[in-house]
């Protein structure tokens, strides 16, 4: 009995060491469906690695020096069938957001373009799902005792705090002239404790949507051979 009270605690004290330790937006979710891909064949992902995407393809034969554009397409809502007026709007705004992060993100590195030019990679990215955060609940299991409580025992469970956001998206890259395939990934992130923005519904998913922007400049960088490629 002791051991087993031993371990339940050791458990418990991992998990809230994780818990407490995740104050960014979000972070990397345990699993994600590998058929919720729908911009290119699933079977060809390969799990990843580290801080890779969870399910991620880059083809060995593309020569990413070789590119100095990119084309970013609108992003879509993978999603929009199931949704209420209310839904798809929010679901809109995140789609908006995304673009705008992308944008950002690769003008670094890249010039922006808006239609097919030699050098040119086409990015597209699918929101396949989201959800947003339950500001009381959020509140509740950060700051009150049994809540921390209940949302550390959800955590070790699930690899989800209580209260919190997700978001799952895909994103594929292209020659934006031939449209040989050169990277795809498929994610899922869920939401960390943020106690500036506990009553904000969608900022776990839009701090998702920009860490994958960044993500993508920081593989891209790797993926060329750049030098002080910053890892988000």
């Amino acid at each position: 009995m002791k051991n087993l009270r031993k371990m339940v605690m050791l458990a418990i004290s991992v998990a809230l060491t994780a818990l407490l330790g995740a104050c960014a937006g979000s972070y990397q979710a345990r699993s994600v469906d590998i058929k919720d891909a729908t911009l290119f064949n699933p079977d060809i992902l390969e799990k990843g690695t580290g801080d890779q995407a969870l399910y991620r393809y880059v083809n060995p034969q593309a020569d990413f020096k070789k590119y100095t554009r990119i084309m970013i397409d609108p992003v879509l809502i993978n999603k929009a069938g199931e949704l209420d007026a209310g839904e798809l709007e929010n679901y809109q705004k995140l789609a908006n957001n995304a673009y705008v992060f992308l944008t950002k993100a690769l003008e670094k590195d890249y010039q922006i373009v808006q239609a097919p030019e030699p050098g040119t990679m086409r990015v597209q990215m699918a929101i396949v799902d989201a959800d947003s955060s339950k500001p009381v609940r959020n509140t509740l299991s950060t700051i009150m005792p049994i809540g921390i409580g209940l949302s550390v025992v959800k955590y070790a469970a699930t690899g989800k705090q209580s209260g919190v956001g997700e978001i799952t998206g895909e994103a594929k890259i292209s020659d934006a002239m031939t449209g040989a395939l050169l990277a795809a990934a498929l994610d899922r992130r869920v939401g960390g404790k943020d106690l500036a923005k506990l009553w904000s519904s969608w900022y776990n998913a839009d701090e998702g949507l920009q860490y994958w922007a960044n993500r993508m400049s920081f593989a891209l960088c790797q993926l060329r051979g750049g030098a002080n490629c910053v890892e988000p």
